[in-house]
Order: C-alpha cells, then sequence, then structure tokens
C-alpha cells in the first residue's frame, strides 16, 4: 500500500494542568477546536516512562484555520519533570514550534497589546520570510512565520503548527533522518553565523548552523488541507556542547515531548524507516483507542534521539453531538476529505468566556 503523509497531525506539549493550558493556547494561537479529551492509563511508552504505565490526561486541540494541533498532555501519577537545566537554542529536541500567520507585524502588535513574552522584533529569516520569537507562561519557545496556505478564515491571525525548530548535534546526519523518513527533500536555506533575532532566546547569542527544510511531497490524505504544507528547521550549536533536552526525564515531561505525522500506508512507512535505519521504538500493532479518536501510531527517534510519532487514524469525531464519527479505513487514502466534513470539526469549538 502507499505510504502517505499528510502534514504535521500535533506537537506533544508536556504541562501541569492541561485545562489551563488549553485556554491559553486558544486565546492567543486559536487552537480552540478540540478533537478529544481523554484520561487514561498510557501503557506503550514504557520505554520512555521508567518501564510503567502512566494515568494521563490528554486535550488535541486544532485551529479550523490552518496548521497541526496541539497534544496537551498532563501527567495525573506522577509530577511531571522540568529539564535540570535551562534549555538552550541548539540543545537537542524541540526547541520550538512554528505557527503560521496571516500577517506576522499585525500579529506581533497584538500580542504586544495582550502582554504576551516576546522574544525579538519581527524580522527576516535568513531565506527571507518574516518571523518572531515569543514564550509561552510555560517557558515553552514558539515562531510565529508567515504562511500562505489557509483552510477557512475564523477571524484569527494565526493558524497553528506549519513546523518546528530542532536542535540537532550535526546537520548533515540529520538531513539522513528528515529526508529518508519524512521527504524533507528541498533546502529552503542554509546559514551560519550569529543571529540578532536570536538574542532574547535562552542561548541564542552563540554561533550556529541553520537549516530550513521543507517537502515536494504534495498534499495528500484526509485532513491535509487543513494541517497544510510544513517544514523543520535543524539548527546546530557551532561554539558550545548542546545538552538532551529529555536527558534523564520521561517522555510526557514538561516540554515539546513529540512531533507527530499524520500518515496512511502504515506497513509502507514501517518499512521505509527499516530500510533507512530508523526501526520503530513504539508500536502499537493494532490500534489505539483516545476515547473519541482510534487508529495506529508508532514513533521512533532522528539520530539525536528527539522522538517523532506517526499516526494512522482510523475513526475520528466530527460531530460529537450527534454522534457522527469518520471511518476513514473505507475511503481512498490520497484523496482529501471534502471539505464541508473537514469544517464541520467547527461545531467542537470551545467559545472563550
Amino acid at each position: 500500500m502507499q505510504r502517505v503523509i499528510s502534514g504535521i497531525q500535533q506537537v506533544g506539549i508536556g504541562v501541569t494542568n492541561a485545562d489551563e493550558a488549553f485556554k491559553w493556547y486558544s486565546k492567543v494561537f486559536g487552537t480552540d477546536v478540540v478533537v478529544f479529551k481523554s484520561a487514561g492509563r498510557a501503557e506503550l511508552m514504557k520505554r520512555y516512562t521508567g518501564g510503567e504505565g502512566h494515568d494521563r490526561y490528554a486535550i488535541l486541540a486544532l485551529n479550523m484555520q490552518s496548521g497541526g494541533g496541539f497534544e496537551i498532555w498532563e501527567y495525573r501519577s506522577r509530577t511531571p519533570q522540568p529539564a535540570a537545566f535551562e534549555v538552550q537554542l541548539g540543545d537537542l529536541g524541540i526547541f520550538a514550534v512554528k505557527i503560521k500567520s496571516r500577517d506576522v507585524k499585525a500579529t506581533y502588535e497584538l500580542y504586544k497589546k495582550m502582554d504576551v513574552n516576546l522574544l525579538s522584533e519581527p524580522t527576516k529569516n535568513p531565506g527571507g520570510e518574516e518571523s518572531f520569537f515569543l514564550k509561552d507562561p510555560y517557558g515553552n519557545v514558539f515562531e510565529i512565520v508567515e504562511d500562505t496556505h489557509w483552510f477557512m478564515n475564523t477571524g484569527h491571525l494565526t493558524g497553528s503548527v506549519c513546523g518546528v525548530t530542532i536542535g540537532v548535534s550535526s546537520i548533515e546526519k540529520a538531513i539522513d533522518f528528515y529526508e529518508k523518513v519524512l521527504g524533507y527533500d528541498i533546502e529552503a536555506f542554509s546559514s551560519e553565523g550569529v543571529y540578532p533575532e536570536f538574542n532574547k532566546i535562552a542561548g541564542g547569542t552563540h554561533k550556529f548552523k541553520r537549516l530550513l527544510l521543507r517537502h515536494t511531497r504534495p498534499l495528500e490524505g484526509a485532513f491535509s488541507q487543513l494541517l497544510g504544507s510544513t517544514c523543520i528547521e535543524l539548527v546546530e550549536v557551532q561554539d558550545r556542547t548542546p545538552k538532551k533536552i529529555y536527558e534523564n526525564r520521561f517522555w510526557g515531561d514538561l516540554g515539546f515531548i513529540h512531533v507527530c505525522f499524520d500518515i496512511h500506508g502504515y506497513a509502507e512507512h514501517e518499512r521505509i524507516c527499516n530500510e533507512a535505519g530508523y526501526p520503530f521504538t513504539v508500536d502499537s500493532s493494532t490500534s489505539f483507542d483516545m476515547g473519541e479518536a482510534a487508529g495506529h501510531f508508532a514513533y521512533n527517534e532522528d539520530p539525536d534521539g528527539t522522538l517523532i510519532e506517526y499516526v494512522e487514524t482510523h475513526r475520528v469525531p466530527i460531530l460529537k453531538k450527534i454522534g457522527w464519527y469518520l471511518n476513514l479505513k473505507r475511503r481512498n487514502p490520497v484523496k482529501p476529505l471534502p471539505n464541508w466534513i473537514v469544517r464541520s470539526l467547527k461545531y467542537s469549538r470551545v467559545k472563550k468566556k
């Protein structure tokens, strides 16, 4: 069966209070559509959780304008741990999440009025694209970037996830993974130096190599028009030794825990991962169930141990109030869902109080 990568489905964010974090992300980034809220026990991630399962509570939230979502993740059986050191740009793992914007300067001015913790002013990256950085109340860094792909207009200045910035020990080694396994085959820019826009970011005054990767693969799959095209920025610090962001911590602890890709053609994807030398480290084998959504998931690691998740969705709630759940196993995996069906997710929108 053909493999289809529809885009970044979500980024996992470990927090101490998922409901509180959802309210902040909804207000600031417009991720106000709840696909699921699920409490239960995570048994399949024992490799990354100290050899035992743990109780957890998770919320998957989307922005209907475009982009991947947030899987906001809260431990219920243990206290989630922060890094034992100040995480700096270039440390190994997901350092920042890229959020798409219709108008970067207008978004910056809005966030100033909202008293968001801004780390830089709008400026152009080495590829000529405008962006700026901010920090959420939980210490996580986001980059607001210009984007032209939009699914619908709800009146918000931003969509949601369109990429991530990942610290790596060697860009040359990391390219092998992100190109062979995930199909990021375009080098949008490659640059080396000291960058003024990083000055207020922890560790940002060091010298870096930067590589922005995009993909030629088309937007295919059920939710591809909503998720949109994506990018991966690899950052390699040149004048210090980076630390692993999740060193001696569990998956689900505080911070960006994984980036998840929406795929179809699970067996073919596993073959590609094995052939490239990056086998699955976790595999749900047949199906997972998050209460209102179900499917198949797996994880592997990039060369520095950053966790990458893959989800093949089998069932998703479209209109929960009337019990409308869509079975994706019965349809053409390449063809996007009709827009009217995807737009129906807006009825799961949580209104601001």
